[in-house]
């Protein structure tokens, strides 16, 4: 049973996110002949205060204006 886990920072919206496992799940489903029915997708969102990048988190960054 394949288990796929996407890690974002939080603001997509509903419609963005099922089409990303849709399309996920396709995708899986082609390259490895999985059946579609055993195939999982997770999705995980953080905050961008939880999410760093060289040291400095991705909401402080987005507050310079740096990202």
């Amino acid at each position: 049973m394949p288990f796929i886990q996407i890690n974002l920072l939080e603001g997509r919206s509903p419609e963005k996110k099922e089409q990303l496992i849709a399309e996920v799940t396709e995708t899986v489903e082609r390259v490895i002949q999985a059946p579609k029915e055993t195939i999982r997708v997770m999705i995980n969102e953080m905050p961008a205060a939880h999410w760093g990048i060289a040291g400095v988190s991705v909401k402080k960054l987005r507050e310079e204006g740096r990202r």
